[in-house]
């Protein structure tokens, strides 16, 4: 039996970076810029958008939040509810910083929030990569912190804290990119030696963000498997990653499909992580980036989606 919240619920979803260079489809790392959603019982759907994506989202039940919310609402047999829903969006839309699943992620959360918790992490987790598609951005926007997820039949992901501390100058374009697209451009195969490739890289990775040693993140940030085969479509990915690495990130990367670019910081804490990403997205500032991009200094959000008092 499911229970009712009578009053409203509000929720805060961190945006995501994903792939993560070697780690495609794989790897996640929430990011502490956010989407706040406010949702409340109602007789029909209606949404209100304000900031990123106002004018353009859809303000009715073909909304990402609502689609969400319904979804959760079937889950738990309570299907046919509907909410009214306030956004606040600080994420980007489809510039590859995870607006799409901070957006399912909040409203299965929210519809949770409004059932009582009757759904539980585990199978929000599952609804969302159902919506979604793919596991990685849901993941990370869901748990927080450096998440690995896979697939033995059904969707998991480990959340691992990564050691010492982290942040990223995420190089934003001002050109949408929208995910649909940029995986058309991807083949059926690959060489067997980009995949070993891969395959080393993607361990370096986990390796350098979880022991904190840019030495290993640098590299492992490396791919062959969708970064060459996406790079039509983002021209001045080569460019803006040079720019990364002259200014001091300590490896770069395309965000999810793009066309967004991250440089990665590793310092010993958090604090002087992003201390240094500021300096460097001061540093790329004054470069002469192709365009219109804009680099934004960012933490490492922890916690991932939750409900607020």
């Amino acid at each position: 039996m499911t229970v009712r919240v009578s009053g409203s619920v509000t929720a805060r979803v961190p945006a995501s970076t994903a792939n993560l260079g070697s780690g495609y489809d794989s790897f996640g790392l929430a990011l502490a810029l956010y989407d706040d959603f406010e949702a409340w019982p109602a007789d029909s759907w209606s949404v209100e958008v304000d900031g990123e994506g106002a004018g353009s989202l859809s303000t009715g039940p073909r909304n990402r939040v609502a689609q969400a919310m319904a979804a959760a609402f079937a889950a738990a047999g309570d299907a046919g509810r509907a909410a009214r829903i306030r956004c606040e969006n600080g994420v980007p839309t489809g510039r590859g910083l995870g607006s799409s699943s901070a957006a399912i992620v909040g409203g299965l959360v929210l519809a949770d929030g409004l059932l009582g918790g009757a759904l539980g992490e585990e199978r929000l987790f599952e609804l969302a990569v159902e919506l979604e598609g793919h596991p990685d951005n849901v993941a990370a926007a869901l748990f927080g912190g450096f998440t690995v997820c896979w697939d033995d039949g059904e969707p998991k992901a480990a959340r691992l804290q990564p050691g010492g501390g982290l942040a990223v100058v995420a190089v934003v374009s001002e050109r949408p990119l929208s995910t649909a697209s940029a995986r058309k451009l991807l083949p059926e195969d690959v060489p067997h030696s980009d995949a070993a490739f891969n395959v080393g890289r993607a361990g370096l990775l986990v390796a350098g963000i979880t022991l904190g040693r840019p030495d290993l993140t640098g590299p492992g940030l490396g791919d062959r498997l969708h970064e060459p085969y996406r790079a039509g479509a983002v021209p001045d990915f080569d460019a803006v990653c040079d720019v990364l690495i002259d200014a001091g990130a300590d490896g770069a990367a395309l965000s999810g499909a793009g066309p967004t670019v991250v440089g990665f910081v590793q310092e010993p804490d958090d604090d002087a992580a992003f201390a240094r990403a500021e300096e460097i997205a001061s540093l790329v500032v004054a470069r002469s980036l192709p365009g219109r991009r804009a680099p934004l200094a960012l933490r490492v959000d922890r916690e991932g989606a939750r409900l607020l008092a």
